[in-house]
C-alpha cells in the first residue's frame, strides 16, 4: 500500500472532490482556523465533509478528517448499524483531504478501514502517510519505531494532488497570522549584540 505522489494522470473525479475538499478548506480559513478540509466520497458520493474546528471548538482533535468521520458514525449508528456494517461501509469510502493526515487522523483512518486517501500536499511536520509514519501501511518495517504498535488494516494513498492550491491556503492563513494562536506567556528576550 504505497503512498505515491501523484502527478499527471489524475482522473477529472478525483479533482473535483479535491475542489470541494479546498471548498471547505476555504470555510476553515474564513473562520480563522488552519485551513484544511475534506470529503468522504461513497459509490461516487460524498456522504461527509469536513474542515477544521480545534480553534472553534477549544478541542485539539477537531481535524476536517475527524469532524467527516464524526458525522458519519453519528449518522450510521443512529441508522441502527452494527459495528460491522458500519467497518463494511468505510471500507468502501475514499477520504479526499488538502493535507497530508497527521499521525492521529492516519491512524484513526486505518483502523476505521478507509479503503483509499487522496491529499493536496504533504505533512512534514506531523505527517501520518509517510512524511514522519506510514500509518497507511500495515508493513511493519514502515513504523520508525520498533516499540509502536500498529492497529489497523491499512489504505491506499495518493498525495500532492492539488497541493499549490492547499499551500497557497496554508500561505494565506500564517501571512494574516494565527489571531487563535497562544499568545507568549512572558516577553521575548533579544540578546544584545556587540
Amino acid at each position: 500500500m504505497d503512498c505515491s505522489s501523484t502527478g499527471q494522470g489524475i482522473s477529472p473525479e478525483t479533482l473535483a472532490y479535491m475542489e470541494l475538499a479546498l471548498d471547505q478548506a476555504k470555510e476553515a480559513l474564513d473562520s480563522l482556523e488552519v485551513p484544511v478540509g475534506c470529503v468522504i466520497v461513497k459509490d461516487g458520493r460524498v456522504v461527509a465533509s469536513g474542515r477544521n474546528r480545534t480553534s472553534e471548538t477549544r478541542n485539539a482533535t477537531r481535524h476536517a478528517e475527524m469532524e467527516a468521520i464524526d458525522f458519519l458514525l453519528e449518522r450510521w449508528q443512529k441508522n441502527g448499524l452494527s459495528k460491522l456494517e458500519v467497518a463494511e461501509k468505510f471500507s468502501k469510502c475514499n477520504l479526499y483531504v488538502t493535507c497530508e493526515p497527521c499521525i492521529m487522523c492516519a491512524a484513526a483512518l486505518s483502523i476505521l478501514g478507509m479503503k483509499e486517501v487522496y491529499y493536496g500536499c504533504a505533512n512534514d511536520k506531523f505527517g501520518g502517510c509517510g512524511s514522519v509514519l506510514s500509518l497507511h501501511s500495515v508493513n511493519p518495517q514502515s513504523l520508525t519505531s520498533g516499540e509502536v504498535r500498529q492497529e489497523g488494516k491499512g489504505f491506499k494513498c495518493s498525495g500532492g494532488i492539488m497541493a499549490s492550491e492547499a499551500v497557497a491556503l496554508f500561505r494565506s492563513f500564517y501571512e494574516q497570522g494565527n489571531p487563535n494562536a497562544p499568545k507568549p506567556h512572558r516577553p521575548v528576550v533579544r540578546r544584545a549584540t556587540s
